[in-house]
């Protein structure tokens, strides 16, 4: 049997997968098993930071599982503590909560929302405001935060206690807050899944006012966003706002599982031991590769993050079959004439590998992506999309 079949037989048949069996990758490419290489613009969904085989990143992983591979949080590990004090210092956070993923990292920070709500106001202020369109996670309760029904439908009834606002209404934010009993504000700055759609400034200068004067509590979700993607090391750092709480997860770890739910000042101590736990967080590997990730975002990084931004938007806006291009940084996304998902194959059939995000075509190339193969990548894109 073929690898396709062993999926098909015994993986449960949750994913559209493209007909491709990956099977090597350095840097920006990768190949699939019959020697065929591609220039990667997904990178796992924002997930390889710098790429396949990453030797640095490699390195630093590798080292570590000759010490430790596992110790619970019944004990201190050295992987976890720097990787949290990296964090807090590049960010000016104070606390860390670390797990596995970014749905588990946005679960940890509607708890910590709703027990800080709960101490300061009473248990009744427990509502979370979400918008509509966004995406926080798979779990039941970060379903019920996603405002996405095509997400909801087959799995009622979800948590209670989430309302839906439209991105970038201030009207409709303002009503539901003076409505409702509400603990937090949880919002993407550039709403990846939703249609790589960043938040209008003086929508976040709302929040940024409301959440102050109400002491409600302001969540950024930087699963997709964070760790670089936006040309700032977190996206929220485009805006003039500082949240209560930023989670985040996939670039952090550069290709290893790891969520991480930052806390101000504000939150840092509303957890009390036993309130929350995980197995596996902040696991001494990849703690190990996302410290590595974390210390190498310099600013250097980022501006060639920028730079490769404004390429790409240049190359692509108002070229034919390309109605426009929305995103920050080296998250983009590509309204085309033709159907994404056609456009999506012709990039797979000429070498580039690029997904979707709602009617989109989505770019989420590696933050270190050489200028040659990214050269390459936006030609065969612009072909593609004709």
């Amino acid at each position: 049997m073929s690898i396709k079949e062993f999926d098909s037989n015994y993986i449960a048949n949750t994913y559209a997968r493209f007909p491709l069996v990956l099977k090597e990758g350095s840097g920006s490419l990768v190949k699939d098993e019959n020697g065929k290489e591609y220039i990667d613009m997904a990178t796992g969904i924002a997930v390889n930071t710098f790429g396949y085989s990453d030797e640095e990143w490699t390195k630093a992983v590798s080292e570590q599982l000759f010490k430790l591979q596992h110790t619970s949080n019944l004990y201190y590990s050295e992987p976890c503590a720097m990787l949290a004090k990296a964090l807090c210092e590049k960010t000016g956070m104070k606390k860390v909560f670390f797990s596995n993923s970014g749905a588990e990292a946005n679960e940890c920070a509607i708890k910590v929302a709703r027990k800080y709500a709960a101490q300061k106001k009473g248990s009744d202020y427990h509502k979370i405001i979400t918008l509509k369109n966004s995406f926080h996670g798979r779990t039941i309760t970060t379903l019920a935060a996603t405002g996405q029904d095509v997400f909801h439908k087959d799995f009622l009834p979800l948590t209670d206690g989430f309302l839906y606002v439209e991105a970038n209404n201030i009207a409709d934010l303002e009503e539901k807050i003076n409505t409702n009993k509400v603990a937090a504000i949880m919002f993407e700055v550039v709403q990846g899944e939703g249609g790589v759609l960043p938040l209008q400034k003086d929508f976040i200068d709302y929040i940024k006012k409301i959440s102050f004067e109400k002491d409600i509590i302001t969540i950024a979700d930087e699963v997709q966003c964070g760790n670089g993607r936006t040309g700032k090391l977190y996206g929220y750092m485009n805006y003039d706002i500082m949240p209560d709480i930023v989670s985040t997860a996939k670039g952090l770890g550069g290709g290893l599982p790891i969520g991480a739910t930052l806390l101000s000042d504000k939150t840092k101590d509303v957890f009390a031991v036993s309130d929350h736990g995980s197995t596996f967080g902040g696991n001494p590997v990849c703690c190990a590769g996302a410290l590595n990730i974390i210390n190498r975002l310099d600013d250097n990084l980022l501006d060639e993050v920028k730079e490769k931004s404004k390429y790409i938007i240049n190359e692509l806006t108002n070229s034919k079959g390309i109605k426009n291009v929305t995103g920050l940084g080296l998250m983009l996304g590509i309204e085309t004439e033709n159907d994404a998902s056609e456009v999506i194959n012709n990039c797979i059939e000429n070498g580039v590998l690029v997904i979707k995000a709602k009617s989109k075509v989505r770019l989420l190339p590696a933050l270190n992506i050489p200028w040659d193969l990214l050269k390459k990548a936006v030609e065969i894109i612009k072909s593609a999309c004709c």
